[in-house]
């Protein structure tokens, strides 16, 4: 028997919890000059408690070819990779007006 969400009551493979969350986000995606003047691409914004922060950034650096992290609610990203970022994060299901690249 398969799994049963616990917020929409629904089979997990039916669930739309998700994709309900990632249309409501409000993500802002901007570039920090940090140690050594490296340049770091930050994506923030994203509700943790509904999407799973480290997959997204564990997709975000295979599809980049970076490295990166996760802190504080923040997905750093090495580089600059804004308008890259955004292409990516639309593909997986975000809403193109949330998204916002200073």
């Amino acid at each position: 028997m398969s799994e049963i969400c616990q917020v929409c009551g629904l089979v997990k493979e039916l669930c739309v919890c998700e994709t309900i969350a990632k249309e409501n986000q409000k993500i802002l995606v901007y570039i920090e000059r940090k140690k050594f003047n490296k340049n770091y691409t930050i994506v923030e914004g994203i509700d943790e408690k509904e999407i799973d922060l480290k997959d997204l950034a564990r997709k975000l650096k295979s599809e980049l070819a970076c490295g990166g992290t996760t802190k504080e609610g923040k997905i750093e990203l090495q580089g600059e990779h804004k308008q890259k970022t955004k292409k990516i994060l639309i593909n997986h299901g975000f809403a193109p007006n949330s998204i916002e690249v200073r």
